[in-house]
């Protein structure tokens, strides 16, 4: 195994634990870090182990942080229009 699928697997441990705890804001700063921490480490992934190996950990995070990818698919949506 890679060490950037290892790093992958701790960014996923991470965010579940991030999840967990109580927020006032509803995670939503959390969530911008772990989309700051989690595209270099897509990148890093995708490098290592190819294109294939990096749609999956992408469909991973995007699982992770739904309610981000739906905002955006919202406001794309809506600036198309």
């Amino acid at each position: 195994m890679s060490i950037s699928l290892i790093l992958a697997c701790l960014w996923a441990l991470a965010a579940n634990v991030l999840a967990l705890v109580p927020s006032r804001d509803n995670h939503w700063r959390r969530a911008y870090v772990l989309i700051a921490i989690g595209i270099p480490l897509l990148g890093f992934v995708t490098y290592e182990n190819g294109p294939w190996i990096g749609l999956l950990v992408l469909a991973a995070g995007m699982s992770i942080l739904r309610w981000p990818v739906i905002y955006l698919g919202r406001w794309l949506r809506g600036s198309l229009r």
